[in-house]
């Protein structure tokens, strides 16, 4: 399964740039295995220096990010599993904000953060190998949007993608 199969009606309008940055070349379980990789090798090659670097009053830091990025993948994947279970109660959204303060991601080393995101990556991927064809096609609704199994998947690769960009354009 490839980025190019979503429909448009698999997820809100807001993650359309998100999923259209994606490329085929891989499948979904392969850019999940490689998106990590790739990640945690892009941060350990960072300066030790930016890690607790704010680039204006009030933003997150490296390590904020990183821990939001753990964060939001949880969520992305009880979302995936509650629907791929054919689960049709709608899925709350949650206040990432919120969730960033109660965090203390910067009270943590980069490696612990890392270390983390390595073991929920390979928590999401045991569960995503579980899905069938039928349940990846499976659309529920979170935070008052429809979104299918797969775009899900999707979209936590596309997400941690963008939190990249952002450290090599407004952090480095």
């Amino acid at each position: 399964m490839k980025p190019s199969q979503i429909q448009s009606n698999e997820y809100a309008p807001y993650y359309a740039t998100f999923i259209s940055d994606l490329s085929d070349e891989y499948t979904l379980i392969e850019e999940l295995e490689i998106a990590l990789h790739r990640f945690i090798k892009f941060v350990q090659n960072l300066p030790m220096d930016k890690f607790d670097y704010r680039y204006a009053e009030g933003k997150w830091t490296i390590k904020d990010i990183i821990q939001h990025v753990i964060d939001c993948e949880r969520v992305f994947s009880y979302r995936a599993l509650r629907i791929a279970r054919n689960d049709k109660t709608e899925l709350p959204g949650f206040e990432e904000d919120d969730y960033a303060v109660e965090a203390n991601a910067n009270q943590r080393s980069i490696m612990d953060l890392l270390t983390e995101l390595s073991s929920v990556r390979h928590s999401t991927i045991y569960l995503f190998k579980t899905f069938n064809e039928e349940q990846f096609l499976r659309i529920g609704i979170a935070s008052d949007n429809p979104i299918s199994v797969r775009a899900i998947g999707f979209i936590i690769i596309a997400h941690q993608n963008h939190h990249q960009r952002v450290f090599e354009e407004r952090y480095l």
